[in-house]
């Protein structure tokens, strides 16, 4: 599974670095095809339980990854698409540290817990 994907301490953190980036990418794009420019409604719908963004807390993304593996049947692997958004390499580190210690290990434990049920 692939999505635009990020993750900071708090859910108004990754959702207000990530969207001013992202937006102007989607905004650019979507003068070329014809589509309004995103605006922090549409942003903020997608980054929504059923959205498709991974974009949030720690504890919000390892929920909504289980989500939708569940829904998907099982999922093996994920990409989060960072770069579209312009974050700074330190940002992207700091997400990628945070899935590492925080979101890997609970997606684990929570499948752990469904396999032994």
């Amino acid at each position: 599974m692939h999505s635009p994907g990020f993750v900071a301490e708090t859910t108004r953190e990754a959702a207000d670095e990530y969207f001013p980036g992202f937006a102007k990418v989607m905004s650019d794009i979507g003068k070329e095809r014809g589509w309004r420019p995103m605006t922090r409604r549409d942003f903020d719908a997608q980054r929504g339980p059923e959205g498709a963004f991974l974009i949030g807390s720690p504890e919000e993304v390892a929920e909504k990854l289980i989500r939708h593996s569940e829904a998907l049947g099982g999922v093996d692997r994920i990409t989060f698409q960072m770069n579209a958004a312009s974050l700074s390499h330190e940002k992207i580190m700091g997400a990628i540290e945070l899935i590492g210690r925080r979101v890997v290990p609970a997606v684990r434990e929570r499948l752990a817990m469904v396999r032994h049920a």
